[in-house]
């Protein structure tokens, strides 16, 4: 498999351009420079804005539903066709296996674009009549779009969080500002490369490479000629893009940070429990923001799930990202894995049991300088502590016994975050009853991860504001004008 060029480039009205500014884009594996990355410049930032507004007051701004789900198609066919690229600048970016990466990652790339052109180019409006003094009166909506949207997109999901957004703002009929996440640009580079040679009319897709505050992420967030904006990423991230945006009203849509919960009630079927909570913990080597970090286990089989959890941990496969058979990569780099070791040691500090894991694997090899930490399973937490209220994002879940329903959902909610839970048992009476009390965005019962792309996504508190998925995210990337009509 082939990588896109060493110089990843921005893309601005339909053309590649090199910037002054250069970054190293780093592998996560072993610490080697991937290649170089172009720092886009305020101006860069503003004539991809102006390309974007171009294009919507030019034939873009007039396409048919039908005519821009041809294009998406197009767009979806030309991912297919590179599908190995794509997946080499995944595992090249982040370090992800090669395994994950073709199955989930580039495939689900594929499917929004072709999920959203199709629902898009269906979509209808309301219709309503009535009755007045004035005579029959119906009313209808339009649906239209924005015009530019600003799109941030982060590093743990790259090319399924970027396309999950471009797709549908696109299907839409809006103009895009993309500003992919500085430690992943790989795929986003090649997904220019695709627009580009798909035929999409120069200004609707533009690209912009850099950092976040002082760079192109505060350049594209605080421009005025954006009208709306959407970001996936850390909270933090989140209150400081809403501050940028508070003066110009803004469409936002933010999906934030989670510190989420897996429930496992004693009449679970136990093997699929420790299977599903083994995937929610540790897929991705934990950079999910659906990962669960927090495990509540009914006390009767607290010991029995703590050790099969301990066991699985352990024989999981941590190594080179593109061998076979290995089932956990590197965190995305040695400044993410730092933050990961510092809680890892907080934990020791707070009184957590170590069950396993908790330190750095050694490999005698390149490997060494690469950004991997030990899989890790923590007990003996107070829910009060540090390391259980705050979202660490990597491969850790700390593991609790519980008595009563009631006393879960407490515990499940006692958290400043809101954003998934998974519930795991064969009593589906229980799981209705207790899932309606859980104040998340989503919540999967016997299994985890599993979404139909037509339904909502969002989280509460701190995890976000907004919903997209389906015709969630055409509400977001377009806006309803009502006419009203006395014949």
């Amino acid at each position: 498999m082939s990588l896109p060029s060493a110089l990843y480039r921005n893309y601005v009205d339909g053309r590649f351009e090199e910037a002054a500014n250069l970054f190293p884009n780093l592998s996560p594996v072993d610490g080697s420079i991937v290649g170089h990355v172009c720092e886009a410049d305020a101006s860069q930032v503003d004539r991809a804005v102006q390309a974007a507004r171009a294009a919507m007051e030019g034939p873009w701004g007039n396409t048919s539903a039908a005519e821009r789900a041809r294009v998406l198609h197009a767009v979806a066919d030309g991912i297919e066709r590179r599908f190995d690229e794509f997946v080499a600048a995944e595992v090249a970016d982040t370090g992800r296996t090669e395994q994950q990466a073709r199955a989930l990652d580039i495939r689900r790339g594929v499917l929004n674009f072709r999920t959203f052109a199709d629902l898009a180019s269906q979509a209808g409006g309301d219709y309503f009549d009535m009755r007045t003094a004035e005579g029959d009166v119906f009313s209808y909506t339009v649906r239209k779009p924005h015009g530019v949207v600003g799109i941030i997109s982060p590093w743990n999901l790259p090319m399924l969080l970027m396309t999950w957004k471009v797709a549908p703002a696109l299907a839409c009929g809006n103009a895009v500002v993309v500003k992919p996440s500085e430690e992943t640009p790989g795929s986003a580079t090649l997904l220019a490369e695709v627009m580009h040679e798909a035929g999409v009319p120069a200004g609707v897709f533009n690209l912009v490479h850099g950092f976040g505050g002082g760079s192109a992420g505060e350049f594209l967030s605080r421009h005025p000629g954006i009208d709306a904006l959407t970001f996936t990423g850390e909270s933090r991230t989140g209150s400081t893009i809403m501050k940028a945006v508070a003066d110009g009203v803004k469409e936002i849509s933010f999906e934030l940070g989670g510190k989420n919960a897996a429930v496992v009630f004693a009449d679970c079927d136990f093997d699929k429990a420790v299977a599903g909570v083994m995937r929610s913990s540790f897929t991705n080597t934990g950079q999910v923001c659906l990962c669960s970090e927090r495990v509540y286990v009914e006390r009767p089989i607290f010991e029995r799930f703590v050790a099969a959890m301990k066991a699985r941990a352990e024989a999981l496969r941590i190594g080179y990202p593109t061998v076979e058979g290995v089932e956990m990569g590197s965190l995305i780099s040695r400044n993410h894995r730092d933050k990961v070791l510092s809680y890892y040691a907080l934990a020791r500090e707070e009184g957590a049991t170590v069950v396993t894991g908790g330190g750095v694997p050694h490999f005698g090899d390149a490997r060494d300088n690469g950004a991997y930490v030990q899989p890790t399973i923590w007990t003996g937490l107070p829910d009060s502590a540090r390391c259980i209220q705050e979202e660490i994002f990597g491969p850790v879940c700390h593991i609790a016994p519980f008595d009563t329903d009631a006393e879960v959902v407490k515990r499940v909610n006692d958290s400043r975050y809101g954003l998934a839970a998974s519930v795991w048992t064969r009593d589906l009476a229980r799981a209705h009853r207790v899932t309606r009390q859980f104040d998340v965005g989503i919540v999967w019962v016997n299994t985890w991860f599993l979404r139909d792309l037509r339904t909502p996504f969002g989280g509460t508190r701190l995890s976000g504001i907004g919903r997209e998925g389906g015709r969630h995210s055409l509400d977001f990337y377009s806006s309803l004008t009502t006419i009203c009509v006395n014949p």
